[in-house]
């Protein structure tokens, strides 16, 4: 750029006859085009965070240009535990696509599915690692609490829709509506009216797989998971010890896990889903179970089968009954640690089942149940994690079999889940097509 002739400089008005003078026009000048006009480039640069505050920094041209952070708001999450994980998850993947951060939810302690004002609230960080889930999904989704926001009064409702009119394509475009002018200037987007598990699904099953990676449970609940286990894996030593006559092992013990639906509130509900999704393979008697789980090709037996079972809704006491020889079933009562899961609430107690299941050797579980659904997910995302190319091979590392969908010789089919899904409707509401 050419400088302004000397001889002649003038400055608002006033002509800059001596050197000083126009040296000082001249810093002047330069000052108000750094500070003024500037910062309208800022777009070119990137975000840096600083308190509550986005800063837009312009790498060509530094500027401090103050942006507010914005904000997703939901309503309280409902329901189980694992239908809790997943509104939890949609909730984030919505907060993402508005490009906002949501505010932590709060979550339900006890389990009511209609009295919806006797559900007690409990808040994320009571449950999951807040601090975890923010370092392991940077980049991807982010939580901030309510003392983030600046202007709690700066708020704008989305109402979502309901009913057979409200479609997919309604609630995407109501959602690219919200990110863009004049809705976006908001800091905060209070979503009302609608549990997040209900909300419409417009994200790939990897997505969610991603959401549920960053989550951690809290270590007052992971350590009474750890009691469940040692307890399940002591009993293992013991029995293994007298058949083989040896006092130790340097192995670890395994065990099998199966979510063993039979509780009166599922069967209600297991027959009425086969009715009207015309499905003969969604409930599964306790003999059925029990049979299929004796079959599973090449358990190494004796072995401990611990029972996922929600013993407050569960009316036959016998479900210990009737083993194939060398399987050993176990519940919280008979394996001892009921205490552990009777001072919990209900979310707690669903977690520790949920961690015990999850990290024994082989599970067995219900497709059509979210529980069980879930846990296969994790599993199976956790031998993607490991390199594992071949799911479905007889050596897989953590094996997971569907008891309601008959496999070889009578055997729970294999499980895995398939990460390639457009959505998370299979796992919402369960299938009879899994990827084995």
């Amino acid at each position: 750029m050419d400088l302004p002739n000397c001889k002649h400089l003038t400055f608002f008005g006033v002509h800059l006859n001596s050197l000083a003078g126009k040296c000082v026009g001249l810093v002047v000048i330069a000052l108000f085009v750094g500070t003024v006009l500037l910062p309208t480039f800022s777009g070119l640069g990137g975000v840096i965070q600083h308190n509550n505050v986005v800063l837009i920094h312009n790498r060509s041209f530094p500027s401090n240009q103050a942006v507010k952070q914005k904000f997703l708001e939901v309503p309280q999450i409902v329901w189980g535990l694992n239908n809790q994980k997943i509104a939890f998850a949609r909730a984030c993947l919505t907060a993402r696509m508005l490009n906002r951060t949501l505010l932590m939810p709060k979550l339900s302690a006890s389990l009511f599915y209609k009295e919806v004002e006797l559900l007690k609230p409990i808040s994320f960080d009571k449950v999951f690692q807040f601090e975890r889930f923010n370092s392991v999904c940077k980049g991807f989704a982010q939580l901030s609490r309510y003392s983030d926001v600046s202007n709690q009064s700066d708020v704008i409702e989305l109402q979502k829709g309901s009913g057979r009119r409200w479609t997919l394509e309604k609630d995407f475009e109501q959602l690219t509506q919200f990110s863009k002018h004049p809705y976006d200037a908001h800091e905060i987007v209070r979503v009302v009216g609608k549990n997040p598990f209900l909300w419409h699904d417009h994200w790939p099953a990897k997505d969610y797989a991603k959401v549920f990676d960053c989550l951690a449970l809290v270590e007052e609940i992971s350590r009474e998971a750890d009691k469940v286990i040692s307890k399940i894996r002591e009993i293992g030593m013991e029995v293994r010890s007298k058949v083989l006559m040896s006092s130790s092992s340097s192995e670890s013990v395994p065990y099998v896990a199966v979510h063993m639906r039979i509780e009166k509130d599922w069967m209600i509900h297991c027959k009425k889903l086969e009715q009207r999704l015309n499905i003969s393979e969604i409930c599964s008697s306790k003999e059925e179970i029990m049979a299929r789980v004796g079959n599973i090709p090449g358990l190494k037996t004796p072995v401990v089968v611990y029972l996922a079972v929600a013993d407050t809704l569960l009316e036959d006491d016998t479900v210990l009954n009737g083993w194939k020889d060398g399987l050993l079933p176990f519940e919280k009562k008979k394996l001892g640690v009921f205490e552990i899961y009777k001072k919990q609430p209900y979310i707690f107690q669903s977690a520790i089942d949920y961690e015990v299941c999850l990290r024994s050797d082989v599970f067995v579980g219900n497709s059509f149940s979210t529980f069980s659904s879930l846990v296969v997910l994790d599993r199976t995302q956790k031998m993607i994690n490991m390199g594992d190319t071949k799911l479905c091979v007889s050596d897989v590392r953590w094996p997971s079999y569907a008891y309601n969908i008959r496999g070889m010789g009578d055997s729970p089919h294999p499980w895995v889940t398939n990460m390639s899904d457009t959505s998370l409707t299979a796992i919402s509401y369960g299938t009879n097509h899994i990827a084995c």
